[in-house]
């Protein structure tokens, strides 16, 4: 395979929350940059840039995943979520959200677009993970606002209702 310059760029394709995404990016353009820059999926944040914040986690094929460790061209053909895929609707917050606000389990919302991502994937992967399951997979998120608790809680409160089958918000 020809190796690319630094000035050129490469064509792009994947599905982003169900939508099918095209562009070009340089070899070097982060999946977090191309996100956000290219197609507008803004509820990606990036903080650390070392894959240690937690703040661009994303979904790809189905796996967590640091957007900001990933390279846009790696992202060819894949099935890629982020946050702003988990309402079920326009104008309707999933589960998981609607438990973050009722829970007051945001503040600057910075880090919450991970969170919600991480514990989304937890509850798909492992619908009956504990509260010791949750507050693993929450170790590997930075939040200097809230604490914890209130994610930890509003995590168990959707947990339940999702079990019990009652995801009216």
């Amino acid at each position: 395979m020809p190796r690319l310059s630094r000035d050129e760029t490469t064509p792009v394709r994947f599905t982003l929350n169900g939508a099918p995404v095209s562009g070009r990016a340089e070899p070097r353009r982060l999946l977090s940059d191309f996100l956000r820059n290219e197609c507008g999926a803004t509820g990606t944040h990036v903080g650390c840039e070392h894959g240690v914040c937690g703040a661009c986690t994303i979904r790809i094929g189905g796996t967590m995943a640091r957007s900001c460790l990933t390279l846009a061209v790696q992202a060819e053909g894949a099935t890629i979520e982020t946050v702003e895929g988990l309402a079920p609707q326009p104008g309707r917050l999933s589960v998981l959200q609607e438990a973050f606000r009722r829970h007051h389990a945001l503040q600057c919302g910075f880090c919450t677009a991970g969170i919600l991502m991480s514990l989304d994937t937890l509850f798909l992967d492992e619908p009956d993970a504990g509260e010791v399951r949750i507050r693993d997979v929450l170790g590997g998120h930075l939040c200097r606002c809230t604490g914890y608790e209130p994610i930890v809680q509003a995590a168990i409160d959707a947990q339940s209702r999702l079990r019990s089958g009652n995801t009216d918000v």
